[in-house]
């Protein structure tokens, strides 16, 4: 039995009917690439976000959780947000999405859990977000299709529905997107949602936001680490929103739909025409696209010194152009430069906190986490402990 099963049969009494994980994601190279249009490579990892849930019958819904001492209970038709309760705002977000494109619900109790630190850049509010809306299919079987919602799915002998179709994980993905977009209030693209649900096990994932592509590269023979900085971001305060207007602005300058459509040179042409930030983003932006490409071409070519030096080159942008680190974020890629095994480093995720990401051999893993621990601790008085990642299926 999960956590999150044990939960709900301690708090409901009873045994959940079903339940579902959706898995956090590391963004490998691409930092804020995706609401411009660009490419990013992620990761989807073991960490998760767990729900057990089942229906019930009088129209409300009552979430618990090991990470909150109070439940939120509410109307499945009057979604608020309660200020006491923040973390319901991403369930309560999918929840009105799905009542925008027609799915039919009605109240139900859940039990979540989760493995992904929060805060930590790792997109466990994505993973909410992805698991409410598995959940809901679960309860109420719907199929959301590119031109609308399709027939429901039949459950077979064991009553499981059928597996979600690659148009279906797409679609749910944007439906999550809309949810933090309208519902919580950050300008989010499509990268986390897209990542929790399309992952696939030892590979990275090349996304395209243009096209909503999705391709795999296989990713073995080196360890990947998250070090938390122990610095808590929260997007929702504003400077994601701003980033993002940055570079529209940017683009709308340059007469571009998307910052996808600039190169170097368009940027420095139209720069004297921008604010300092507004160059500076898309400058950043622009650049960080291009490594991506660069970086999918040494993975296939198994270069995996160049593609670390592609990781060091991001975060030095993302410092310096976008201004997303922090000087925690800075010190710990600086520490794992010098660190021997250690093939490349930046903050991922939105950045003002959060962690890195580290590609290091992996016969040198357990001893690279060791010293970067001991390392950051004496520089800063922080503790930190490094996870040692596996690449996992997306969300199921």
């Amino acid at each position: 039995m999960t956590e999150s099963q044990q939960l709900y049969k301690k708090h409901f009494g009873e045994t959940s009917f079903r339940s579902v994980r959706a898995p956090g994601r590391l963004e490998l190279l691409g930092n804020h690439t995706d609401y411009n249009e660009g490419l990013v490579m992620s990761l989807a990892v073991d960490r998760y976000i767990e729900v057990a849930f089942a229906p019930r019958n009088d129209g409300k819904v009552e979430l618990v959780s090991t990470a909150f001492s109070k439940p939120e209970i509410f109307w499945a038709d009057r979604l608020e947000k309660n200020p006491e309760a923040a973390w319901a705002d991403y369930i309560k977000g999918v929840l009105e999405q799905l009542r925008k494109r027609g799915i039919h619900f009605s109240g139900f109790n859940a039990a979540l859990h989760g493995t992904i630190p929060m805060g930590a850049g790792m997109s466990s509010s994505a993973a909410l977000e992805v698991a409410t809306a598995l959940a809901v299919r679960q309860m109420f079987p719907y199929a959301l299709k590119t031109t609308g919602l399709g027939a429901a799915p039949e459950r077979d002998s064991r009553g499981n529905l059928p597996p979600l179709t690659h148009e279906e994980r797409i679609e749910i993905a944007k439906l999550c997107r809309d949810a933090e977009n309208q519902f919580v209030g950050v300008r989010c693209g499509l990268l986390d949602q897209l990542s929790s649900l399309c992952g696939r096990a030892g590979c990275a994932m090349e996304i395209d936001f243009q096209s909503t592509h999705v391709k795999v590269e296989p990713l073995a023979g080196e360890a990947i680490v998250v070090c938390n900085s122990g610095v808590h971001h929260s997007l929702v305060a504003g400077a994601y929103n701003q980033l993002r207007q940055n570079c529209e602005n940017a683009a709308g300058i340059m007469g571009v739909r998307s910052l996808r459509m600039a190169d170097e040179a368009l940027v420095k042409k139209f720069q004297p025409k921008m604010t300092e930030r507004e160059f500076e983003c898309a400058w950043h932006v622009v650049t960080e696209i291009h490594r991506v490409a660069a970086g999918v071409r040494a993975l296939r070519e198994d270069d995996h010194v160049q593609f670390g030096q592609f990781m060091f080159q991001s975060h030095e942008s993302s410092r310096d152009f976008f201004r997303n680190s922090v000087p925690e974020l800075d010190k710990l890629v600086a520490l794992a430069h010098e660190i021997p095994g250690c093939l490349g480093a930046r903050l991922t995720g939105g950045g003002f906190g959060g962690a890195t990401i580290n590609l290091v051999a992996h016969h040198q893993a357990e001893s690279f986490m060791q010293i970067i621990a001991e390392r950051y601790e004496k520089a800063t008085g922080i503790k930190t402990n490094p996870i040692l990642c596996q690449i996992v299926d997306g969300a199921d």
